[in-house]
């Protein structure tokens, strides 16, 4: 399974985001279930004020446990 275009151009824009220093760790609550979440977050400018653009949470718990390889058969 190849990745999909616009996961490689979010993946590139964070990228240049940390190579800039300008990534931030924000919490934030999940509208669907209500949940604090810990999202890493572009930083940009808009003017005076700071724009935040989310791009994914932080794992709870033991990421390993909850992440695995595609499956081979697909």
């Amino acid at each position: 399974m190849s990745i999909p275009d616009h996961a490689r151009a979010n993946f590139q824009t964070l990228l240049r985001a940390a190579a800039s220093g300008d990534l931030a760790l924000l919490e934030c609550t999940e509208v669907a279930t209500g949940e604090i979440r810990y999202v890493i977050c572009a930083v940009g400018r808009d003017g005076d004020n700071y724009m935040f653009t989310p791009f994914g949470h932080l794992a709870d718990g033991n990421p390993f446990e909850l992440y695995g390889p595609p499956d081979a058969s697909t």
